[in-house]
């Protein structure tokens, strides 16, 4: 069922989202008086699923979702068609004309699909708000990871500020240091104390290479929750609500401290001290071979804050969540070209599980925003089949003032054409590979 739901999320965010892209070529084309031939989501091979002819253009439903397209009368595309190039141009034809007008309908699916990010981001903002957690929701601060305690972070830490501007969704520091330009945070210690910590320019990288993309989580606090009956815990008389202080004279932190120095007890009793309101008490308790003890953690309770915004405000907020959508795909976009980044490129598999497993509207338009964005960013790319490449050979013509040579646009478009087949199909393969052995 959770595959099902993802599925038709997915299928209906690329409908949505290729339809627009596709009508942003269609709609100046037609104001151009250019003929466009066929409108499809998704290709029709090895066929339609459904077609219809209305006027000069048969619109239908290919039967492969790999995307959608419009084939534009007299334009050489990723379809090959070259019958066109026999007869002499006709006025309806896209090469017949001017650079500027066909540089529009090329920039059109790329310019709606911006447009569609950004509105449905306003969308979201005005309808849901926004979802955030400050330190105020996160009273016991962060559980650092090991990779960034050298620069100076320690358990316990609250984020005050980034670059001297205060951070208004905390949990966002992951995403600042791996994506950002981020030269500095100050954090507010455990003990009160604060600090301005200096962050180097490689950050990023090394959070990638290291697989580490999270160093920052809610610290979930040693505090004791349930205790099974009879367990030395029990015996010893500790109870639920008491805070672990120590163990074996090691200050615990978080809960994982208390986990990892009882699994490193050697001896057959371990000294534990907790806190019971103002109390201070210390047992020896017994301690076998499991290494257990008989207790569990208390989870924390987040409850993160609501930020609602009125139509102007979402306009505004929605429209900075949109930018920096686009600005931190950008940045992280380098990646690719990694070793690490390479193997971790996904195809349809990948793509579907970024949607809820259960329907939710919200999360439907959030990942779908996403998607438009991405594929705005991917089409703009001076790839040739892509509409970037459609672009960079248009600037070609209107800077140097005539066409480039038809037999070098025709084999551009094929190099293009196949090396995107391949990415396609390399991605997918990574999917395959990931679902039958990680």
């Amino acid at each position: 069922m959770i595959f099902l739901i993802k599925a038709l999320q997915l299928l209906l965010s690329l409908a949505i989202i290729v339809v627009l892209h596709e009508l942003g070529h269609f709609l100046p084309a037609k104001y151009f008086k250019t003929k466009v031939e066929k409108f499809y989501l998704f290709f029709d091979w090895p066929f339609a699923l459904f077609k219809k002819k209305f006027g000069e253009t048969e619109y239908g439903i290919g039967a492969l979702p790999l995307g959608g397209y419009v084939k534009i009368s007299g334009m050489i595309d990723e379809s090959m068609d070259t019958e066109h190039l026999k007869k002499d141009p006709q006025p309806w034809e896209f090469r017949s004309k001017p650079a500027w007008q066909r540089l529009i309908i090329m920039l059109g699916g790329v310019t709606v699909n911006i447009i569609l990010g950004f509105a449905i981001y306003i969308m979201i903002t005005f309808v849901w708000g926004k979802t955030i957690l400050t330190n105020e929701n996160l009273p016991a601060g962060f559980e650092v990871a090991e990779l960034v305690k050298p620069y100076g972070f320690k358990d316990g830490d609250k984020i005050l500020q980034v670059n001297g501007e205060d951070l208004e969704n905390v949990i966002d520091i992951n995403k600042y240091l791996f994506l950002r330009d981020v030269s500095d945070v100050k954090v507010q210690h455990i003990d009160g104390s604060r600090e301005l910590i200096e962050i180097p320019e490689d950050i990023g990288t090394v959070m990638f290479e290291s697989g580490l993309m999270r160093p920052f989580n809610p610290l979930v606090e040693p505090i004791i929750d349930s205790i099974v009956p009879s367990s030395p815990a029990e015996n010893a008389g500790f109870q639920t609500g008491d805070r672990i202080v120590s163990v074996n004279g090691n200050d615990i932190v978080k809960w994982q401290d208390f986990t990892e120095f009882i699994s490193a007890n050697t001896s057959s009793n371990v000294n534990i001290t907790v806190s019971r309101n103002r109390d201070i008490i210390s047992k020896l308790v017994p301690i076998g071979e499991d290494k257990k003890i008989g207790v569990s953690v208390m989870l924390p309770k987040i409850e993160p804050t609501e930020v609602k915004y009125s139509l102007a405000e979402s306009l505004i907020e929605g429209s900075i969540i949109g930018y920096w959508t686009l600005i931190d795909y950008v940045g992280q976009f380098k990646y690719i070209f990694t070793q690490e980044g390479a193997s971790q490129l996904g195809g349809f598999g990948t793509i579907g599980n970024i949607f809820p497993s259960s329907w939710n509207w919200r999360g439907f338009w959030e990942t779908t925003a996403l998607l438009s964005i991405i594929l705005a960013f991917m089409n703009a790319l001076p790839i040739p089949a892509l509409d970037g490449g459609h672009v960079m050979f248009l600037f070609y013509e209107m800077i140097v003032g005539k066409k480039p040579n038809t037999k070098v646009y025709e084999f551009a478009q094929m190099i293009g054409f196949f090396l995107l087949i391949a990415l396609v199909l390399y991605a997918n393969a990574m999917d395959i590979v990931r679902f039958f052995f990680s």
